[in-house]
Formats: structure tokens, C-alpha cells, sequence
């Protein structure tokens, strides 16, 4: 009866692993209502590229918040990148390389994505992205989203990813102790029924990854619940036509949201932002 014994095991591994997914999700499902009205904006870059924030902080978000919040640091590189290029700073190609033209940036992220170009003015796009996306003044918006409770601190997103992590992994010691005990010789042992009492942890682990799925749809895991819905209230910005419309789009959406290929190949280095936003 040694496959007892691994059915033991398997349901150890499944609700020791779902245990930390659920506390994990609940800590990052915590890190305040956002009752505060908004993140404490103190920089010069509030209202962020194309400007029409009213400043108040009341419930709105600015275009860089919206970046962070829908996908990181990485995602506010690019929407600074597009602002630089559509005010004709500097130049993006599509073989992925920029050229500054004007080093003169309107705030803080702009011109710490200027800095991060070498001494001749000429740098790929993916190494600007990634310098720009650890600057202070990005890592300073997000620890103003953070206090504010909009943003998901980095300790419980990078908890809730390495949870995700454990429950896939008990998800395969289970189907390796599944199979184990079913080749297996017991004598007198029903292995049909051997199947389905393996069948009943591995459920558990496959649904929890599935709601974990679920629950970080549509937006990433950069924005807490109240962040999502300041997110959700974007719609009607990201819907008008004209540039606060454009880059609205981008803030939330990414790079699908660039209407040029050519701009958009250019702003994803040559990888996609999903791979730059992977390995970053």
C-alpha cells in the first residue's frame, strides 16, 4: 500500500503550496483602498507626458501612474519614449535603435530616459527601457502608488509569484506520484480508484492556479484592487481620439495600443514589450 502513502504526500504538497497562494493573494489584495484620494504627488512629473491631469490627485490618475500601474516601470519607459519622440526629442527606428535630437526632457522621467543614453547620443531602445524603468524617479512613483495603496508593493508581488510557483510545482509532484503509484505492483489494489483519489489534489491545485489566473485578468499584478478600478475608470480617456487619448491607451494598454508598426517595432527593442517586461 506504498501508493498511501504517495497520496499522502501529494496532498501535503497541495495544500501546503495552495495555503501560501491564498495568504500571498490576500497580502497583496491588502495594501490599502486607495481612501487616501490618491498617491502623494510630489514630483514635476504629475501630470506626465501630454499634459491635461488637473492636479488635484482626487480619484484620477496621471499618465505615468496609469503606466505603472497597468504594467510596471517598463511600461512607463515607453510611454516617456513616445512622448520624447512625438515632441521630435529624439528619434526612434524601427531596427530598434533611438537617436536623441533635443536632450531636453519635460520632467524627471523624461530626462532620466535622456540620461540613459550613451556619450554619442545613440542607444538601442531595450537598454534605455531597462535603465529608465530603475531610475529614482520611477522607482519614486512607485513608492508613492505603493503608500497610496494603489500599487501592489514589490514584496507581496514577487510573494504572490513565487506561490504561483509552488503550487505549479506541487501540480507536477502530483501527477509524478499519481503515476508512480498506478505502475506501481499492488496487489489487490484498484487502480482506477488509485486514479481518482490523485485526481481529487491535483483539482485543487489546477483550480487555485486557474483563479489566481482569473484574478490578475485584465490587469497585471502592478495595481492593487484600487488601482484597478482607477484603472477601469480610464476608458473614457483612452476612447477619445485625441493625443491625451493616444497615450492614455498606451499607459493602460502597451505597446498593442501604438497605431504606427513601424513606432511600435521601434519601441520594443525588437523582442515585444511582453519579453522586455519578462526579463526586466
Amino acid at each position: 500500500m506504498f501508493w498511501v502513502l504517495f497520496l499522502l504526500l501529494a496532498w501535503a504538497g497541495a495544500l501546503v503550496s495552495c495555503a501560501r497562494l491564498v495568504r500571498a493573494a490576500t497580502e497583496a489584495a491588502g495594501p490599502g483602498d486607495g481612501s487616501s484620494g490618491g498617491p502623494d504627488r510630489t514630483g514635476p512629473y504629475d501630470d506626465g507626458p501630454g499634459a491635461g491631469h488637473d492636479g488635484s490627485g482626487a480619484g484620477r490618475l496621471s499618465l505615468y501612474e496609469a503606466a505603472y500601474l497597468a504594467g510596471g516601470p517598463q511600461r512607463v519607459a515607453v510611454l516617456a519614449l513616445l512622448a520624447l519622440h512625438g515632441r521630435r526629442r529624439l528619434l526612434l527606428a524601427r531596427t530598434g535603435w533611438a537617436t536623441v535630437v533635443d536632450p531636453v526632457g519635460g520632467d524627471e522621467v523624461e530626462r532620466s530616459v535622456l540620461g540613459a543614453f550613451g556619450p554619442d547620443g545613440r542607444s538601442p531602445v531595450a537598454a534605455v527601457r531597462s535603465a529608465a524603468a530603475g531610475a529614482p524617479p520611477v522607482r519614486a512613483l512607485g513608492e508613492r502608488l505603493g503608500r497610496a495603496g494603489l500599487a501592489v508593493p514589490e514584496a507581496a508581488r514577487l510573494g504572490v509569484a513565487e506561490a504561483v510557483r509552488q503550487v505549479q510545482g506541487a501540480t507536477l509532484l502530483i501527477l509524478a506520484l499519481g503515476a508512480a503509484a498506478v505502475l506501481m505492483p499492488a496487489p489487490g489494489a484498484d487502480q482506477v480508484l488509485v486514479v481518482w483519489w490523485f485526481a481529487l489534489p491535483l483539482v485543487l491545485t489546477v483550480s487555485c492556479l486557474g483563479i489566481a489566473r482569473f484574478e490578475a485578468h485584465p490587469y497585471t499584478p502592478w495595481a492593487s484592487p484600487a488601482g484597478q478600478r482607477l484603472l477601469a475608470e480610464l476608458d473614457r480617456d483612452r476612447r477619445r481620439e485625441d493625443e491625451r487619448g493616444y497615450l492614455t491607451a498606451v499607459a493602460v494598454r502597451g505597446l498593442s495600443a501604438v497605431r504606427d508598426p513601424d513606432l511600435r517595432a521601434a519601441l520594443s527593442g525588437g523582442r515585444g514589450e511582453g519579453a522586455a517586461h519578462r526579463g526586466h
